[in-house]
């Protein structure tokens, strides 16, 4: 599979991509697999993804390199919107917010990022995000502007 938008996948509304990339008939982006991250859950307005905290991740104290959490973050509040766009919409990231809580080592293994949609407009739309480890406890939490942009075909 290539992540290039295919004729077919284009023709897709954002949410029926999404969809498609969680049941393994669309590739996920290539960002997504060097990362290692998860597409858990979709729903309108709703995304989940997960990743195992690895050494790979880490930076030079062995923590999480915060990085990392960003990536996650803005994945999940990106496909968030992405999953309310028509198939002639698309968006890009204005603003990104990440408050880190709770150090994440190898040790803490699997982290999870809800992304939620707070507020879908024509143009403009805001997002949030929590990270928690298995346990339940919050890593970090996020929130994100994007603009909603439309082909001009």
């Amino acid at each position: 599979m290539t992540s290039q938008i295919t004729p077919a996948a284009a023709a897709l509304t954002g949410l029926e991509r999404l969809v498609a990339m969680r049941r393994g008939e669309l590739a996920p982006p290539p960002a997504v697999e060097m990362v290692g991250l998860t597409l858990e859950d979709v729903e309108p307005g709703r995304v989940v993804f997960s990743m195992i905290a690895g050494r790979e991740h880490e930076n030079p104290m062995g923590t999480m390199h915060g990085g990392m959490l960003a990536t996650l973050v803005d994945t999940a509040m990106g496909c968030a919107v992405s999953s309310t766009l028509d198939t002639d919409e698309g968006f890009t990231t204005l603003e990104l917010s990440l408050n880190f809580v709770r150090a994440v080592t190898k040790e803490t293994g699997r982290i999870t990022a809800v992304g939620s949609l707070v507020h879908r407009g024509g143009r403009v739309a805001t997002t949030e995000a929590r990270v928690h480890d298995d346990d339940g406890n919050l890593c970090a939490h996020a929130t994100s502007t994007c603009l909603i942009l439309r082909s001009r075909t």
